[in-house]
């Protein structure tokens, strides 16, 4: 779509909805759970400290609340997007990192939060 037409998106701007939509169908189910957390979105992984493990770019991750600070689960996009098999996969690989974010901060494993977990993505 040309950029000067009204419905016209960055893809960043799809990104974040793509976020969006995943919260809120995770929202459906742990409403009570999710209630003051934070959801957001960096374009990359800070480099100091790298959270980094076994050398892989991180797809997102879970700060726990800190004094005044709210929980928050960041999604970083151009890691995801560079790791998604096709581009139309990218929506199903921000519901993964969301669900496994969130999977963190309820203690849980990714399918307790989401039974769907991993079946959207192909292999």
């Amino acid at each position: 779509m040309p950029p000067d037409l009204p419905a016209w998106r960055t893809r960043a701007e799809i990104f974040d909805d793509h976020v969006l939509d995943s919260v809120e169908r995770l929202e459906r189910r742990w409403a009570t759970e999710l209630e003051g957390v934070e959801f957001a979105v960096e374009d990359v992984p800070p480099s100091d400290p790298a959270p980094w493990e076994h050398g892989e770019v991180p797809l997102g991750r879970f700060f726990p609340s800190q004094g005044a600070l709210a929980p928050r689960v960041v999604v970083y996009r151009r890691p995801v997007e560079t790791r998604a098999p096709d581009g139309r996969d990218v929506a199903a690989l921000v519901h993964e990192v969301v669900v496994e974010q969130v999977a963190h901060l309820l203690d849980l494993t990714p399918e307790q939060v989401d039974p769907r977990y991993g079946e959207d993505l192909g292999d």
